[in-house]
């Protein structure tokens, strides 16, 4: 018997194109996909302050200003996320024709067409009065989340965004059932080919902070600890992408990312045909950029570094606030 001598590693990470040739993980730009708060009533963009280098725009010229330049910068993938002119207890301007993120889709899609796919959040947290992510009712003086009364608004607002042009429609209340109440409506209103982008495994996480101060969804009361998922919980993550897979969810989610690496890899293995997406949340976000911004980290490697290990994780898509840095950085070369 011959014995073979045995490779040595070292040899294949001998300089960078060797280790371009045998990288294991591919991260490009077509993985991206870029978050967007577009704000009723303002004229301008507005800076905010627990999110740095990222603003709310209007849903006119200013949007499609920035997102021309994103185009440019090679995304062509959008998520947008509406902050009202006025919020109530049943989220009537979440479903309204002429709501922010209805103007919005329909302002992207005039000027975009077929070269930007719009994906429109799905949830009632940014446009009700509570800021929780369903219709609250009262039970012998205790206020709680109702799930069935809230698949029938989540409904009317996936209805009312496909008929404004969205592509994708991504709920995120994790309300039970949601994605098959979405589908069904769609379906019988001649929206069958409009995907479903599923926020199917959304933990209860510190790291929403920034966010919620971004689109004013902190909520009055409690927490939204009885509809998103325990972070102490890796398995019940199967149980929730499975049942919003068989209720017609053409995209599945792990939401937050890389605080959920595990989690991502175990939702792609157990379910490896679905498109999975992940996202890097405002709080992750706004971490790495307080890092940066002391010069405690170099902001490009580590977010080089941090992406291509969501995706080296599983993930196809990533939804994160660095999308055009990233693309960016991209065509300069990644620093590994």
């Amino acid at each position: 018997m011959t014995n073979f001598p045995v490779t040595r590693p070292r040899r294949l990470r001998k300089n960078k194109l060797i280790r371009d040739l045998i990288a294991e993980t591919s991260l490009s730009e077509k993985n991206l996909i870029l978050p967007i708060f577009i704000k009723d009533n303002i004229n301008d963009i507005e800076e905010i302050p627990s999110m740095p280098s990222v603003y709310r725009y209007p849903p006119n010229d200013k949007l499609i200003k920035y997102v021309e330049e994103s185009y440019d910068n090679g995304i062509n993938y959008v998520i947008l996320f509406g902050i009202p002119a006025y919020k109530n207890d049943i989220a009537t301007s979440a479903y309204d024709k002429n709501g922010v993120i209805q103007r919005a889709t329909k302002i992207l899609k005039e000027t975009f067409d077929d070269r930007l796919i719009v994906i429109t959040d799905e949830c009632t947290d940014e446009y009700t009065s509570h800021g929780h992510c369903g219709i609250v009712v009262q039970n012998n003086g205790e206020a709680y989340v109702d799930n069935d009364e809230s698949l029938k608004i989540h409904a009317k607002i996936a209805l009312s965004q496909a008929e404004a042009g969205a592509d994708i429609v991504a709920p995120s209340s994790m309300m039970d059932g949601v994605v098959g109440a979405i589908r069904k409506i769609l379906d019988e209103n001649g929206f069958q080919n409009t995907l479903i982008m599923s926020y199917s495994a959304k933990y209860a996480s510190t790291f929403y902070s920034p966010f919620r101060d971004a689109a004013y969804s902190k909520p009055a009361f409690g927490d939204r600890k009885s509809y998103q998922m325990d972070p102490r919980n890796a398995y019940e993550a199967l149980k929730e992408v499975n049942l919003d897979i068989e209720e017609g969810a053409d995209i599945i989610m792990v939401k937050p990312a890389h605080t959920y690496l595990d989690i991502i890899r175990l939702v792609k293995d157990n379910f490896p045909d679905y498109p999975l997406a992940a996202y890097h949340v405002s709080g992750e976000y706004s971490m790495i950029k307080a890092a940066a911004i002391n010069g405690w980290i170099n902001e490009k490697i580590a977010v080089l570094e941090i992406s291509t290990a969501i995706k080296r994780a599983g993930a196809n898509l990533i939804i994160t606030y660095y999308a055009n840095d990233i693309a960016k950085w991209l065509k300069e070369g990644l620093p590994f």
